[in-house]
């Protein structure tokens, strides 16, 4: 990709008006209304055509989509399956052989190396991993479904605004199947508005330069909101008897305030007393609980999953020297049926969990919190067979 020392807002302003036209029905019918709107939009015929010339729906996206079963695993598995003692390994190798880059990324945008190898870690195996899908059959796919067009269709104009620049040719350009590129799979947009020539010559290769790629994932954390060498997730241990309707991301109070109530680490000590922070127990309060950090909500912007965020943050930590996570004795959750029966029973009782997916995200989770409460049941947010039972 060529680098441009100033960048355009066009493909931000596409991504604001690229709305108008529904998703699915006939593909073909679907590109023509996309090459419509793009030449209205300003965009050269040519460029246009060119650039949707060879562009196919794509199936295998669309099952990769549907099958994200390791989201509906709890986090003690799911953090097991990501975090092992070769990744973690290589994460120290990796800071050991680009401190350099990762002190440069720290200086420039406070962002904690911990927090960019991790992401690292888990999205392409530090660059080994990126996916060989077409990324312009795969954005175009997952505009032309209906299951998340609103997030992707602005991504196909992005794409169109790189390809006009010169940064994508759209027969070769490859990565993962929502259409993420390089290193730490950006979406265009964000590749737009946050890429950073890292390594200063005079390109930004996010497929190949590791330069490029972490100061580019710095560069837009720190758009995001990421508070500058702030910290982001703390293990602690929750007092008998503590106010469960506490927990969970909807509460924030300082750590001060925390402490006083009798949250202690488990390790070291906390950050200042006067950050805001909240308590999460993502396996409910017999499993592990976190104090996070208003950085920790800001990964929401590169991940939007619960159980992926919190498990990034924690591999974060431990790159940083915490020790494991004291795992605690959970109680038994729900499989992906009980977990889509209790979304659809919550959902009738007006509760808004969002897509019924089975899978327990940040909606379900506060959905659960307060129907516990209203039972009787320790108001955790993890749901049980006896909480299903109970409804």
């Amino acid at each position: 990709m060529r680098f441009f020392k100033t960048l355009a807002i066009a493909a931000t302003l596409v991504a604001g008006q690229a709305q108008s036209q529904s998703c699915g029905g006939d593909f073909g019918g679907f590109v023509g209304g996309l090459k419509s709107e793009a030449v209205s939009m300003g965009y050269d015929r040519g460029l246009v055509d060119r650039f949707f010339a060879n562009v196919q729906r794509d199936q295998a996206v669309i099952n990769a989509d549907r099958r994200q079963g390791i989201f509906q695993r709890p986090f003690l598995d799911f953090s097991r399956a990501l975090i092992s003692q070769n990744r973690l390994n290589n994460g120290i190798r990796n800071y050991d052989r680009y401190r350099s880059i990762f002190d440069a990324a720290q200086r420039q945008f406070g962002v904690s190396p911990g927090i960019l190898l991790s992401f690292w870690a888990f999205e392409t195996d530090f660059g080994a991993v990126q996916g060989d899908f077409n990324t312009v059959n795969a954005l175009v796919t997952l505009a032309h479904d209906c299951r998340r067009p609103d997030l992707f269709r602005p991504q196909v104009f992005a794409a169109l605004e790189m390809h006009r620049r010169g940064d994508l040719d759209p027969r070769t350009m490859t990565g993962a199947w929502a259409g993420e590129i390089g290193m730490v799979q950006k979406l265009p947009s964000d590749i737009i508005n946050h890429a950073v020539d890292g390594d200063g010559d005079g390109q930004i290769t996010l497929k190949t330069s590791q330069a490029d790629s972490i100061m580019s994932g710095a560069s837009m954390l720190q758009a995001k909101g990421w508070r500058a060498n702030e910290p982001w997730m703390h293990e602690v241990a929750l007092p008998q008897g503590l106010d469960l309707t506490q927990t969970g991301l909807r509460t924030r109070m300082s750590v001060s305030d925390w402490q006083n109530i009798g949250i202690r680490p488990t390790h070291g000590s906390l950050p200042s007393g006067d950050l805001q922070a909240s308590v999460i127990v993502p396996q409910g309060h017999r499993g592990p609980a976190f104090m996070v950090f208003d950085n920790f909500v800001t990964l929401f912007e590169w991940n939007q999953s619960f159980i992926y965020v919190t498990t990034a943050a924690y591999f974060a930590t431990r790159l940083t020297g915490a020790p494991v996570y004291q795992a605690g004795n959970p109680e038994q959750g729900l499989n992906q049926d009980q977990m889509r029966d209790l979304q659809t029973r919550l959902a009738a009782r007006g509760f808004d969990v969002g897509e019924v997916d089975g899978i327990l995200g940040a909606n379900t989770r506060a959905a659960v919190q307060d129907v516990q409460e209203q039972l009787g049941l320790p108001a955790d947010g993890w749901p049980t067979p006896a909480l299903l039972r109970a409804l």
